[in-house]
């Protein structure tokens, strides 16, 4: 297969140097608005760099794109490689708002072209050691959960992207760009959600940003509730935590690890496989493995679960989220 890259930023570096692990692609051209970013990939990769991706697709014919590019960008390049006959993995987010998942949805249903979601922590090994915890029965009954994400996001990171800290180009802030990973693994143990409540704030970048850097929210699902914070306002960033309160232990993933504190008092720590993060340590180490099961899908024909109606109840809890927030009212999902 031939694959290029749209957006030369630093995920795309995460792309790149997990197709090149995987072998299961030769790596055809990259493309930047500033070109001299896409050069950059091309003199590590190969390929030709390109700073239009009408033009790239065009000249290089591939079978995947991806996109790593400012997320108002997401659905509009999605939309146009779908129907153009290329299959597309997409960065997170999938979308920015309802009407990007109205035209996102058509363009799927359209083509013979497949949409793959980046949601990579679903890979983490301590995530499926989980996952498969809870689907024994082992765990019991899950009471509850909590998700917290504390990172830090300076005046910079903003104001330097050109496109960061706008609702009309990010779609968001902490919960979007940051912590959807988080918000997404809290609906992949607990379940379908039904309903949110949320509320934002901005408490450090007054006058910067418009977009929130803390959100909090509360989660119903058919048998259990979540709480659910994040923040960009923190000293520092650390490892998000997730804890599962279940009727006969207490499950919490920080990062790679993986501690049970059952009810009689035992504490457990299995061991997991820590494998290498190809990006920051914080973002997990699933990136390699959630794009070799796109490629593997694409090549056998069968179904990528991250596909848009795989993750469409994590992106209407996002959306759901944000609309609680705005409207200052629960949002039933």
């Amino acid at each position: 297969m031939k694959s290029v890259i749209v957006g030369c930023g630093g995920i795309a570096a995460v792309h790149a140097a997990s197709l090149s692990q995987l072998g299961e692609s030769e790596l055809a051209g990259f493309a930047d608005i500033k070109k001299e970013r896409a050069e950059n990939f091309v003199a590590k990769y190969g390929g030709r760099a390109y700073s239009c991706l009408e033009e790239m697709l065009a000249q290089e014919k591939p079978d995947v794109m991806h996109i790593c590019t400012p997320h108002y960008l997401h659905v509009p390049m999605a939309v146009y490689g779908l129907t153009h006959g290329v299959h597309v993995f997409m960065e997170k987010p999938p979308v920015i708002s309802g009407e990007q998942l109205a035209q996102l949805e058509k363009a799927v249903a359209g083509s013979d072209r497949r949409l793959g979601l980046c949601f990579q922590n679903r890979y983490n090994p301590s995530v499926q050691e989980v996952k498969k915890l809870l689907a024994s029965g082992e765990a019991g009954r899950i009471r509850g959960a909590r998700g917290l994400v504390t990172w830090s996001r300076g005046r910079e990171y903003y104001t330097e992207s050109g496109w960061r800290g706008s609702f009309a180009t990010e779609g968001g802030g902490a919960l979007i760009n940051q912590s959807v990973h988080t918000l997404d693994l809290l609906a992949y143990f607990l379940g379908t959600p039904l309903a949110v409540e949320a509320g934002i704030q901005n408490h450090h970048l007054k006058g910067i940003i418009e977009v929130e850097d803390t959100m909090e929210a509360y989660i119903r699902f058919a048998d259990s509730t979540a709480c659910f914070y994040a923040t960009t306002a923190y000293c520092d960033d650390v490892p998000p935590l997730i804890e599962i309160s279940c009727e006969n232990m207490t499950i919490r993933i920080e990062d790679l690890d993986v501690t049970y504190y059952y009810r009689d008092g035992r504490v457990e720590k299995p061991e997991i496989d820590r494998k290498e993060a190809l990006g920051k340590s914080y973002w997990g180490c699933g990136h390699k493995d959630c794009i070799g099961d796109f490629y593997r899908c694409v090549r056998t024909g069968e179904r990528f679960m991250q596909d848009l109606p795989g993750m469409r109840e994590t992106i209407r809890l996002m959306l759901g989220a944000y609309e609680s927030a705005r409207t200052a009212r629960p949002v039933d999902l």
